[in-house]
């Protein structure tokens, strides 16, 4: 049976990795909805999308997420089954400098989608979510019901005002709300602006790589086929009215050691410029995926190890 979904940032990193997936099914008819704003440039979402374009069953609109009245008619063209919601301004520093946006953006547009989910009868809400949401953690790994509280950016902030919206949602209006809480997410097409992206890039030019700290921060880095695997999982889930689940890798890699891992893959070394910690960024991240193992049947399968390799084979169809 063909059933309709509405991916908000298609275009992106991880919406357009989420879309193959779906069209590899057969079984879809997609519509994407992204802004292709310019916080990187417009021109990489237009080439993860290219091959999109050409599948009859996939709908591409040009819309922001914060414009009701655009949002409204696309649901008004198509009667969706689920939302795979994935649209988002992200990152963690250039929210701190453009909070407004963040909010207008990760708040009002996830308020539009879900009372066009209210008002269409839609009871299937996927939200992209992040780990910045458990702010600087002590207890390790991270468990969904630790306390989200205690945000140090505005985009964390915003991500957990995201996941509050959703669960009112969920209990005022019967909406299975999903909240998937992304762990350092990296692969093919990672945003440039990502570290691993960036550092690829940096030495590879020959500069140098700015390393905030001494080195030591640490982050639960997950392969986009794993965090696809779970998104998908979190499509079909049939289970709780609201629920949160952790998508990571539940390993954590050392700074010093990612950078290392891409010196070898790129066999080059690193110019290393040493900066002071910045305003907002964690000491680290680790996921507890416990919960979701047990319930979306989610289970990581890319070391890190064989990620960066698998990283750079594609980085280098870029340069």
């Amino acid at each position: 049976m063909t059933r309709s979904i509405l991916v908000t940032g298609g275009a992106g990193f991880i919406g357009s990795h989420l879309v193959d997936r779906l069209l590899a099914e057969g079984r879809w008819r997609i519509t994407v909805v992204d802004d292709l704003n310019d916080f990187y440039s417009p021109e990489i979402k237009h080439a993860n999308i290219a091959q999109h374009l050409k599948r009859p069953e996939y709908k591409f609109v040009e819309a922001d997420i914060r414009d009701a009245d655009a949002m409204a008619n696309v649901f008004s063209d198509e009667k969706f089954d689920v939302i795979a919601h994935l649209a988002a301004r992200a990152g963690v520093r250039p929210s701190l400098s453009e909070p407004k946006l963040y909010a207008e953006t990760n708040i009002n547009g996830t308020l539009n989608l879900l009372e066009l989910c209210r008002e269409h009868g839609i009871k299937q809400f996927v939200f992209g979510s992040s780990s910045s949401v458990y702010g600087i953690n002590e207890k390790v790994p991270f468990a969904e019901d630790d306390r989200i509280h205690q945000p140090i950016s505005p985009y964390a902030a915003t991500k957990a005002a995201g996941e509050l919206i959703c669960h009112t949602y969920s209990h005022l209006y019967d909406i299975r709300c999903i909240c998937l809480r992304f762990f350092t997410v990296y692969g093919a097409r990672q945003r440039p602006d990502l570290a691993i992206h960036k550092f690829a890039r940096l030495i590879t030019e020959g500069k140098p790589i700015q390393v905030f700290g001494d080195g030591s921060s640490r982050r639960d880095y997950t392969y986009i086929d794993d965090i696809i695997d779970g998104v998908r999982a979190a499509i079909d889930y049939d289970g709780s009215i609201y629920e949160v689940f952790n998508l990571g890798e539940s390993e954590t890699t050392e700074l010093g050691e990612l950078i290392s891992l891409l010196e070898r893959s790129l066999e080059m070394n690193a110019i290393i410029d040493r900066q002071p910690m910045q305003p907002g960024d964690v000491p680290a991240t680790y996921a507890d995926i416990s919960k979701a193992r047990r319930l979306l049947g989610y289970d990581p399968q890319t070391k890190i190890a064989d990620g960066i390799p698998k990283f750079v084979d594609w980085f280098r169809t870029t340069v």
